[in-house]
């Protein structure tokens, strides 16, 4: 009965998400922030740009919205914000916000290094932000990578899905920018590794002050409207911004009770270019800082940057994470206070594979049926499971158990009678 079938990638995020500054030209994957006046503008094609002969280009469709989009509407040919006055729940800024995940494009050979060549008018104090990310062969989404104007970048791995995101800033009562067209253009430069990625010891923690995000009826980045006792994190980077209702990018925290394993569904606190859990060489900015020491925490304890964020604020608290109130009060916090932080995603190893069974399976946020559902499992197919817990007793067809196995491809919890194995406790998978 239990029928292992032929593996199904990981939950897509469907269409669309953010970007940096935008400019009618060549943009590679990285930082496109140029700040450019009420005209479309054209760049000349980046050093190190993706070759024609070997590449593969396409043209994504801006028109459809989504689930996954914020705050954005297609009109007279062209993206732009819908509302002025909805920015990031957790940001608190002033002016207009929108984001849409565009649809992920299959590519006729793995590739690593993405250009992007947009089309749009960006007026003052308006911008485009343009974000890639790959999808392995295993389907393990590699982190967002902001585009920057001239040079091609390149992600860590060959992938065989390319996705990209637009998100749209303009000021309060501003013009808003218009994007009328994106080029994607990818190749493989032959230098990422080719097969499984290789092994970390095990998923990057940090010790890490954490708020209570708050702000039931907000909107959140990704596009979530907040609710009384809602489970999710914000961090302050839109690298790891998992698409609205997913779990793809998740983090364990652990608190002075439990820990709970939350979706990343918001930007914030304090910064929005902070990825203080990546190795000091790769983050986005603030390089010189060590490893886990969140950017804030730098300027509130030690006068770092002045003790201003990245907007030129003064640094109120040293926060490198932002909780839903669910999430806060779970853990066991009933003041702003210190956590332990698990990036699950940057764990390459530690997974093993498994056959599941029966169709419309829910993986869920937590190890309970009535937790969220951050994804289905549509059949029969394989998942990487991470490590299991005792969770809600489920019965289902003559079988019946309370283990549930964390799938870090999904950013959630399935209960353990639909993997394809004789025993509800798997062998050889340990306890979260």
């Amino acid at each position: 009965m239990l029928t292992p079938s032929t593996r199904r990638g990981s939950s897509a995020a469907r269409r669309r998400t953010r970007s940096s500054r935008a400019l009618s030209g060549t943009v590679c994957l990285l930082a496109l922030a140029l700040a450019l006046t009420g005209t479309a503008l054209a760049t000349a094609p980046a050093a190190g740009a993706a070759s024609s002969s070997t590449s593969d280009s396409w043209r994504p469709d801006l028109s459809p919205t989504g689930a996954d989009d914020v705050n954005v509407e297609y009109d007279a040919g062209a993206l732009r914000v819908r509302d002025a006055s909805v920015s990031p729940a957790s940001l608190g800024r002033d002016g207009g916000y929108a984001s849409a995940v565009l649809e992920a494009h299959r590519v006729d050979r793995p590739v690593n290094r993405v250009a992007v060549d947009l089309d749009a008018t960006v007026p003052e104090a308006a911008s485009v932000e343009v974000d890639v990310r790959g999808r392995t062969a295993d389907g393990a989404w590699t982190e967002w990578r902001q585009a920057v104007t001239g040079t091609a970048v390149e992600l860590p791995r060959d992938v065989v899905d390319v996705q990209a995101r637009l998100t749209l800033w303009n000021a309060e009562g501003g013009a808003t920018a218009v994007v009328r067209a994106l080029t994607l253009t990818a190749d493989d430069t032959g230098s990422a590794p080719v097969g499984p990625a290789p092994k970390a010891a095990s998923a990057f923690s940090a010790r890490v002050y954490a708020t209570r995000e708050g702000l039931v009826g907000h909107t959140t980045a990704n596009g979530h409207v907040i609710r009384e006792n809602d489970h999710f994190v914000a961090l302050p980077s839109r690298r790891a911004l998992s698409p609205k209702g997913s779990g793809q990018y998740s983090v364990q925290v652990c608190g002075p009770v439990r820990c709970e394993t939350a979706p990343v569904w918001d930007v914030g606190p304090w910064n929005t270019h902070d990825d203080h859990w990546n190795p000091s060489a790769q983050r986005e900015q603030w390089k010189d800082l060590p490893r886990g020491l969140p950017q804030a925490q730098a300027a509130y304890e030690s006068g770092y940057n002045g003790g201003r964020d990245e907007f030129g604020r003064q640094v109120a608290n040293p926060a490198g994470i932002d909780l839903a109130d669910g999430t806060f009060y779970n853990v066991g916090l009933d003041d702003n206070g210190w956590v332990t932080v698990t990036y699950l995603w940057t764990d390459a190893e530690g997974t093993t594979s498994f056959p599941t069974w029966g169709t419309d399976v829910s993986v869920r946020q937590q190890a309970t049926t009535t937790s969220t559902r951050v994804a289905i499992l549509s059949g029969p197919t394989t998942v990487r499971v991470r490590c299991q817990v005792h969770g809600q007793l489920v019965t289902y067809d003559g079988y019946s158990g309370d283990g549930w196995s964390y799938l870090p491809d999904y950013g959630g919890y399935v209960s353990n009678i639909f993997i394809g194995d004789a025993e509800t406790w798997l062998p050889g998978v340990p306890t979260c």
